[in-house]
């Protein structure tokens, strides 16, 4: 935004109009938890009715990562020059189909590709949601609209999974999948109508109509209309546009420290969520227990992501995010050694995944705070793809040392470590102003 313009959104009081463009990223975000966990939950009876090995089904349970990876590093680039809504809208109807059709596969190779295909429209939609719902908050409240914003996943994966545990009951596996379609699809009217195009990227890119389509935002903003777009920011002749800004001199060691958090970060999460109802299983427990303590996992999420969001609108979030990282080292650690108690493993879980889910939403908090506008969607696109291939390297790495003769809960331990490297990889962030305000000394 303009100087002037940004400094009324960052210190102005938040309203309605403000909360309705968060409250649409959150249900954009419940579509990702959604689908991340509708495979995991339709692997048994998919497997039993084509006879799948387990190679197969790591394949099916592998491709919608892939597809998201893709989809958040080649995708999401184009919202910093279509804009965030257009690819909002393209993505939902590219994940929407893409849910349809998979209710229709014939073979696991068919399953698989359409997983992709899902996978590549949720990429896209991550990246761009995240920004909005950063650029439509007041500096006070930025941290805590942006970690709302990621409860979506949460949500998503504990509704969702109920609900796909009742589907597969009544009409199979497939009903799944078309449920999860029409959802996405429905949505996209809602778009259409309430989730408003950034006044950042319109000051940035400058459509034809940027000023009308300005002003008009402004007024829903409560703010006082421009009677000229402010002067653009001249680029010298062959400066770095798109995915080169992110490596420029100014940027690179943002950028490789941005892209090293979200890697850790997403590698030690979905080992927790990935692994957690079968090593408690290993370990003693009932299939039943095993299921709860995963299930406990999510609903901790809800409130880890609303809790580092109202303390980073105390504290500054790196500080807040690098504590969340070791309280989960250390709950990963005690979680190793009392994991055969159900009492205790149900009750670790829970705050696991409050502490574990509430550094993923500090991530996507921080992250487009440091990027400017004309980047942004880039920036934190290329973040949480790099993230989802470290959540698709985390479940093979776990396989591979489980196969070597390591203890189910030991592994808990590793992954502990991993958290405490990235707190230590968040103290090499440098403060850096962005748009007139510290952007890491604030949400």
């Amino acid at each position: 935004m303009s100087q002037s313009l940004q400094q009324r959104v960052d210190q102005g009081a938040m309203n309605r109009f403000q909360w309705l463009a968060v409250g649409i990223c959150i249900v954009l975000n419940m579509i990702d938890g959604f689908d991340v966990l509708v495979m995991a939950f339709t692997a048994a009876s998919v497997s039993a009715e084509w006879g799948l090995n387990g190679a197969q089904i790591g394949l099916l349970l592998s491709a919608g990562l892939f597809g998201m990876a893709a989809g958040s590093l080649f995708i999401a680039p184009w919202a910093d020059r279509f804009g965030r809504r257009p690819l909002i809208l393209f993505c939902l109807l590219l994940s929407g189909l893409g849910m349809l059709l998979s209710a229709t596969s014939q073979s696991p190779l068919q399953l698989a590709l359409l997983r992709g295909l899902t996978g590549l429209g949720i990429g896209g939609i991550l990246a761009s949601s995240n920004v909005i719902a950063s650029e439509y908050s007041n500096r006070r409240w930025r941290g805590l609209a942006v970690s709302l914003q990621s409860t979506g996943y949460a949500l998503g994966a504990t509704l969702g999974g109920l609900l796909a545990v009742w589907l597969l009951s009544h009409w199979g596996w497939r009903s799944v999948f078309v449920f999860g379609g029409v959802v996405t699809l429905l949505v996209i009217p809602v778009v259409v109508l309430w989730l408003p195009e950034s006044v950042d990227f319109l000051l940035a890119r400058r459509p034809a109509d940027a000023l009308l389509r300005i002003n008009r935002l402004a007024r829903r903003l409560g703010l006082a209309e421009l009677t000229r777009l402010p002067l653009a920011t001249q680029r010298e002749p062959g400066a770095a546009q798109g995915f080169g800004q992110l490596l420029t001199p100014a940027m690179r060691h943002t950028t490789l420290l941005i892209w090293l958090l979200f890697f850790l970060v997403m590698f030690g999460f979905y080992f927790v969520m990935s692994w957690t109802p079968k090593l408690l299983v290993a370990a003693g427990l009932s299939a039943q227990q095993g299921i709860t303590g995963g299930v406990l996992l999510s609903v901790g999420g809800i409130f880890g992501a609303a809790l580092i969001g109202g303390l980073s609108s105390r504290w500054p979030l790196t500080r807040v995010l690098s504590l969340f990282m070791l309280i989960t080292a250390g709950l990963l650690v005690l979680f190793a050694s009392a994991g055969s108690s159900m009492a205790a493993a149900l009750g670790l879980g829970l705050l696991i995944g409050l502490f574990a889910n509430g550094c993923v939403a500090g991530l996507y908090a921080l992250s487009p705070v440091v990027y400017d506008a004309s980047v942004r969607a880039t920036g934190v696109g290329w973040g949480i793809g790099i993230g989802r291939i470290g959540a698709i390297v985390s479940p093979t790495v776990a396989g591979v040392l489980l196969d070597s003769g390591w203890q189910p809960l030991h592994l808990y331990g590793v992954f502990a470590v991993v958290f405490v490297i990235a707190a230590g990889c968040l103290l090499l962030l440098r403060p850096r102003v962005v748009q007139g305000q510290p952007a890491l000394a604030q949400g």
